[in-house]
């Protein structure tokens, strides 16, 4: 018997990179359901659910917010194990605090803290623009399922700094940092797979198999 498609949720919070998130969904051959509140996220029941983020970490943590998504994040990804991907910024609002621009509680999905990218990888320039490869710390894992050290699409000037369990991949920049988490069904990249052609189409395929 053929598997039920996947229903995702895309979280709508006004300063997430929609519309491209939305249109890679969609040649993943997945038609996400946006939700901007607790009650569209609910009525979405959805197997998998997309955290996208660009701009300032403490602006979009504000927004979420303000519209009251953090307590249906929690029921959905903490109690009823829903999996999760956070990108870019998405993935730098699972940390348990954030100093850009201050300081910022994040969501404290994954124990870890976001910080400024300049102590990790010295006199290269910021933010990090452009293409560089990932390496995987568990290539069983099935998120990163035939993706090994390609080349994903980068626009950051922070970082996520955690310990060695809930790193998932690493990436080289002068210095080394931390491009990917996960902490059971919660993961995070700090690449944008929307923007980055064949392999983040895979990547994202995988998530929605998981």
């Amino acid at each position: 018997m053929a598997s039920s498609p996947p229903r995702v949720a895309l979280i709508e919070y006004g300063v997430g990179n929609l519309g491209s998130v939305l249109n890679a969904c969609r040649r993943c051959g997945v038609e996400p359901v946006i939700a901007r509140t607790a009650a569209e996220l609910d009525s979405a029941s959805p197997t998998h659910i997309l955290l996208p983020g660009v701009g300032a970490v403490g602006e979009v943590l504000a927004n979420l917010r303000a519209q009251d998504l953090e307590p249906a994040l929690r029921r959905h990804v903490l109690d009823q194990k829903t999996p999760l991907l956070g990108i870019c910024v998405g993935m730098q609002m699972l940390a348990d605090s954030c100093e850009e621009h201050g300081e910022h509680a994040g969501l404290g999905f994954i124990p870890g803290r976001v910080k400024h990218l300049g102590p990790l990888v010295g006199d290269r320039p910021l933010p990090h623009i452009g293409w560089n490869t990932i390496r995987p710390a568990a290539a069983e894992d099935p998120l990163w399922r035939s993706v090994t050290d390609e080349h994903f699409y980068f626009l950051h000037s922070y970082a996520f700094v955690c310990e060695p369990p809930f790193a998932a991949c690493q990436t080289e920049y002068g210095g080394e940092f931390v491009s990917g988490v996960k902490r059971g069904n919660v993961y995070g990249v700090q690449f944008h797979p929307e923007k980055s052609s064949a392999a983040g189409m895979r990547l994202l395929d995988n998530f929605f198999h998981i």
